[in-house]
């Protein structure tokens, strides 16, 4: 049911690793938070919990490595390298990792859900809002999505704007990109606990309006922090409904 590989990524000029989740089904692309591995989500028992929607094969979960949010939190890097990451690593999920998944379900044409918490649901939101020709859904639980605070000097190129969608998207003009993405749908669920920030998502809920975006905003109430016990318990009950 498990499969690890990992291959050497041209754009991302390194070695990335990718897990695999399940035998048939939609595939989900989970997001890891800030910098973690293609094994965090199973280390902290996401894959348990979506274990029954993956051996009764309504989904296949798939999660890489945060290249790019890995490079953004060790603050060694300038503002023009972490622009070029985020850029790259999107990159690689469009031109490479989409492809795979698609080999791996035997589908050059099936549609993927992504998903994450905190800065997977950057990710999350980034890859669907960029590519809605093959994301046909987001779920962003406890969503961080304003990066430009862990930028050195809050500053940012060309690269770092288009990947990132609360600065892109208030500017998208009508076409072909926006056009998908009004068929689309994004959710963003969040707790009103400790060190949850709701006004992120909000903002961000905001701005997907106004470009005519379906998207829903749930709030979970004060007794979710901003915790995998969180999102253990919201990432099943959206899949168990979207998927």
């Amino acid at each position: 049911m498990k499969l690890a590989t990992k291959w050497y990524s041209p754009r991302l000029e390194e070695e990335v690793n990718v897990v695999r989740w399940g035998h048939y089904g939609t595939p989900v692309l989970i997001f890891p938070t800030a910098g973690g591995d293609a094994e965090e989500i199973e280390r902290f028992l996401m894959i348990k919990v979506l274990g029954d929607l993956i051996e009764a094969g309504k989904i296949k979960v798939y999660c890489c490595d945060s290249v790019a949010g890995r490079v953004m939190v060790r603050g060694e890097s300038s503002p023009q390298h972490i622009s070029w990451m985020h850029a790259q690593f999107q990159s690689f999920i469009y031109n490479e990792l989409v492809p795979a998944i698609r080999k791996d379900c035997d589908d050059e044409a099936i549609e993927v859900i992504a998903a994450g918490a905190s800065i997977g649901a950057f990710n999350a939101l980034a890859v669907a809002c960029r590519y809605p020709d093959v994301f046909s859904k987001a779920i962003c639980m406890s969503g961080t999505f304003d990066l430009v605070r862990f930028l050195p000097g809050g500053s940012y190129t060309k690269d770092f704007y288009f990947s990132s969608p609360i600065h892109f998207l208030p500017n998208l003009d009508d076409g072909e990109q926006l056009e998908k993405l009004r068929e689309r749908m994004i959710v963003f669920a969040f707790g009103q606990g400790q060190w949850e920030d709701p006004e992120e998502s909000w903002r961000m809920a905001k701005i997907l309006g106004n470009k005519g975006v379906p998207n829903r905003v749930d709030p979970w109430g004060p007794d979710y922090d901003h915790n995998w016990p969180t999102w253990r318990t919201m990432l099943p009950k959206y899949l168990s409904e979207m998927a």
